[in-house]
């Protein structure tokens, strides 16, 4: 990005921040700012946490049952700050509207944030929490606007740093590749990103392939997608599959046909595949054998995640909807650790989201036990990376299933800052 460019969009962005801060002023001077009064004193920090459960599609159950959870293990262990937490949920059904009264209901019950969510519909939540002041820590990162929005927080790279890291960890070993990806709004972002990462290696665009982000059955894509990435006999072709919680119907299509295409290499990024769903499919002998991985975070058996197993053993041994190794509850973790450091920051003042968000906005540096590079938010840490201004940590994991186990294939995460940079 040019040196006017990122100015520009500094400028734009700092105008929309003054805007939202402007605009939550004058609502508490008639007494109705929402936030204004919770978490203050000796009331409880209240936070929501949203996500899409029991749909036919992305679920992210895992997510809210983590907040519940962290809630449960840090009031045990003297509350957050000296106050006691309180989380509520919602489910945004993965539909715009429901998103929105997600985000409408956080701003009638007075929530100070919402912490470590997940939903594909940035810009029907935001608006919102943006109208309200109400920071958005720790999402998901499943949509451009959660790297835009100057009340938003990020702890990882998103959906953008996965993929544009996953094109760039295939472009070393794929001379074709071919993308299955939902046929939605989110998935329309995902082609240009992942050819961004295959660029850096002058490898050609990946072949974007559409599927139904709901279907039962993927035969079809399946075998289009084997017989479009083993066309060039002169090269070595992949396929890359990103369709969520249905990546794994993907590949159970897939592996029917695998046979007849010997040569294929396979691709996917955490999130839509983890350990347990590998375990599941069949260890070593599952059709995600040899597949190359993208993630944000750390091994899910890393001693990094020891604090977090700690937890979830202390207060949801017996809750299957928790899985350790899920990227989705990974996130919510680090998003509470860092509204924990954020309420500790504050002493004892007010936990309002105005208090939160200055705190957040004033270079308060969080650490996360070494399962991201320290986080900050200021305004002289905006990222150089394209259009994901709010951008902090742009690392990712290279990993490879070998034996079953999903495996580092480089001793340190990759900087994707540059690639993202490069983008369309």
């Amino acid at each position: 990005m040019t040196g006017w460019r990122h100015t520009k969009r500094t400028i734009k962005h700092s105008f929309r921040y003054a805007a939202v801060v402007t605009g939550a002023a004058l609502v508490t001077g008639c007494g109705l700012v929402p936030g204004a009064t919770g978490g203050s004193g000796d009331q409880p920090v209240k936070v929501m946490t949203w996500a899409p459960e029991k749909t036919g599609a992305t679920n992210m159950p895992g997510m809210p049952a983590m907040a519940k959870a962290y809630a449960r293990w840090v009031n045990a262990h003297g509350g957050i700050g000296g106050r006691k937490l309180e989380v509520l949920t919602c489910n945004d059904h993965n539909d715009s509207v429901d998103a929105a009264k997600c985000a409408r209901s956080a701003v009638e019950q007075d929530v100070v944030a919402v912490v470590g969510s997940y939903s594909q519909h940035g810009r029907a939540f935001l608006s919102p929490l943006e109208s309200a002041g109400i920071p958005y820590i720790g999402g998901y990162g499943a949509t451009d606007a959660e790297f835009t929005s100057p009340l938003s927080y990020p702890v990882n790279g998103g959906q953008a740093a996965l993929l544009a890291g996953n094109g760039q960890q295939l472009a070393e070993h794929c001379d074709r590749t071919v993308l299955v990806r939902p046929d939605t709004i989110a998935g329309d972002e995902l082609g240009p990103l992942l050819d961004t990462g295959l660029a850096l290696r002058d490898r050609r665009a990946a072949t974007d392939l559409r599927a139904a982000e709901d279907a039962t059955d993927y035969g079809g894509q399946a075998r289009q997608a084997l017989s479009t990435a083993s066309s060039d006999p002169l090269g070595d072709g992949c396929v890359a599959a990103v369709l969520g919680d249905r990546t794994d119907t993907f590949f159970d299509s897939f592996r029917r046909l695998r046979d007849a295409y010997p040569s294929v290499r396979t691709a996917t990024v955490l999130g839509s595949v983890d350990q347990s769903v590998i375990d599941r499919s069949g260890g070593a002998k599952s059709p995600y054998e040899g597949a190359y991985v993208t993630g944000w975070y750390p091994a899910a058996d890393d001693a990094r995640w020891n604090p977090m197993r700690k937890a979830i053993n202390e207060q949801a041994f017996d809750d299957n909807r928790i899985d350790p190794a899920d990227a989705g509850v990974q996130t919510t973790w680090i998003a509470y650790s860092v509204l924990k450091q954020v309420v500790e920051s504050l002493g004892d003042g007010e936990v309002t989201s105005r208090t939160v968000r200055k705190a957040l906005d004033g270079g308060l540096k969080v650490t996360t036990g070494g399962l991201t590079p320290a986080l900050h938010w200021g305004y002289d840490h905006m990222s150089s990376a394209g259009d994901f201004p709010r951008l902090v940590n742009a690392r990712v994991a290279f990993q490879k299933v070998e034996g079953g186990r999903l495996v580092a294939t480089r001793r340190s995460l990759v900087d994707v800052t540059a690639t993202l940079a490069k983008a369309p």
